[in-house]
């Protein structure tokens, strides 16, 4: 049970593991955290069949613990963040749970949690579990008692107006919402701002008939990708819950920290932050217009960091983007749509500004297997034997161990990190040639194994 509790969220199988007691319980212990701040916490669901009965369990453990709760109904991930920066009626939210599996499969269930505008995160969550599972007998009875609040309106009316200046784009684009909730609001901003659009899979289905709502995942493109072939010049794909994204050209993938350098160009003097598997291109781009800093992988890492610099801008390569920029620091991916369409509009050619970037050779992430165990201290291992590698291991220029360990080169780098949601070890790897990106892998996968060896 305690594998639920995970670095960013809580996250497991439904019945399974979230099932009525586990989920009442977490209602209620939560709720004593909240109840030291304030009583009103927001609530809104994905579209799993399964995300309505979490909610009324959660609802009666946080009714348990004093709070009162704000049920927003279906609403995408950036729908139940933006309501902690709103007032319903005097309200305002005290804390924010978006019951949510993402992108995992259908049977998956889970919780991002919001605490005082904060994302609740790290040793905050496995307190809580080891909690829980402290008390695990305590009965909690029904009570489903709510108040509905209309975020979704709420957050659709204030896109609108924010981005009412791209009415009169002339770019015909798609987007494929991957039957997960992204549909539930772009549809409604698109139409309003006047766009020449086509929507794939808008209907909210949790079984998610026509493809995994994970954009990462190449073979998820495929119907996009279709779509480009024709009249669209650009193309937008969400995952489950609509807080990432993926954006295609005709020519181009464009990934979170290519999109980071786009966006950055367009701020004056930008901090932008990215995780340790950002490009080295992106930093490098970055710094000689402003200042860029390499952080942990991590949603909740990146609003933390956002908060305490004061950034504009954060990334991941896997499509969260973070705007601090005129915006409230959390990830958005249809905000970020309408962020990049605002520079299409003003001019920007996306295929072109790609293009003089410098050419990389790199790696989509690779994942090595191992376990939840041996995750971390495997990663430990990994340090320990860089400090005096192999003879024949390229020249190391510096290690970079704020996530794991980016080693850099002499004219690229390489990343082993344990997984925080999954028993892998995540690698990538990068240079200006090709065969020197091959060799990095390899090196290090054979410092992998070694360190495999050394650890039993």
């Amino acid at each position: 049970m305690k594998t639920i509790f995970r670095e960013y969220d809580i996250r497991g199988i439904y019945k399974k593991e979230l099932d009525e007691q586990m989920t009442k319980l977490i209602g209620y212990f939560l709720g004593l955290h909240v109840k030291k701040i304030g009583d009103f916490v927001a609530i809104g669901y994905d579209a799993r069949s399964h995300s309505p009965i979490l909610c009324e369990y959660l609802t009666s453990g946080l009714n348990k613990a004093g709070c009162s709760v704000l049920n927003m109904g279906l609403v995408a991930t950036p729908v139940n963040y933006f309501s902690n920066f709103q007032n319903f009626d005097g309200i305002t939210p005290n804390a924010s749970i978006m019951i949510t599996g993402s992108h995992n499969p259908s049977e998956y269930n889970g919780f991002k949690i919001t605490i005082d505008k904060k994302p609740f995160f790290g040793e905050d969550i496995y307190a809580l579990g080891r909690e829980i599972l402290a008390n695990y007998e305590l009965q909690i009875e029904d009570n489903t008692t709510s108040k509905f609040i209309n975020a979704k309106e709420r957050y659709i009316a204030y896109l609108i107006k924010e981005f009412d200046h791209l009415k009169g784009f002339d770019k015909k684009f798609v987007y494929d919402c991957g039957n997960g909730v992204a549909g539930v609001v772009a549809q409604d901003i698109f139409k309003a701002l006047g766009f020449t659009c086509k929507g794939l899979f808008t209907e909210p289905d949790g079984s998610f008939p026509n493809h995994h709502p994970d954009p990462t995942v190449e073979k998820n493109l495929k119907d996009i990708k279709k779509e480009l072939e024709g009249d669209f010049e650009l193309g937008f794909a969400y995952d489950g819950d609509a807080d990432r994204i993926a954006f295609l050209t005709k020519k181009n993938n464009v990934k979170g920290d290519i999109m980071a350098i786009l966006f950055s160009r367009a701020m004056s003097n930008p901090t932008v932050i990215g995780e340790v598997k950002c490009s080295q291109i992106m930093y490098d781009d970055i710094n000689k217009r402003g200042k860029a800093i390499m952080y942990k992988t991590g949603h909740s890492n990146l609003k933390v960091m956002i908060a305490k610099t004061n950034a504009d801008f954060a990334a991941e390569v896997s499509g969260h983007l973070f705007f601090n920029d005129r915006y409230f620091g959390y990830d958005d991916a249809i905000y970020a749509t309408l962020r990049m369409i605002e520079l299409v509009k003003n001019g920007l050619d996306v295929d072109e500004e790609i293009a003089g970037l410098p050419v990389v050779y790199s790696t989509e992430e690779l994942k090595v297997e191992t376990n939840e165990n041996d995750k971390f201290p495997l990663v430990e291992k990994v340090k320990e034997l860089l400090k005096n590698p192999p003879a024949d291991f390229p020249a190391i220029k510096e290690i970079v161990d704020v996530d794991g360990v980016r080693v850099i080169f002499n004219d690229g780098w390489g990343l082993v990190r344990a997984s925080n949601t999954t028993p892998v070890l995540v690698t990538r790897f990068e240079s200006t040639s090709e065969a020197n990106a091959k060799l990095y892998e390899q090196k290090l996968n054979e410092i992998i194994v070694q360190a495999k060896a050394k650890l039993h």
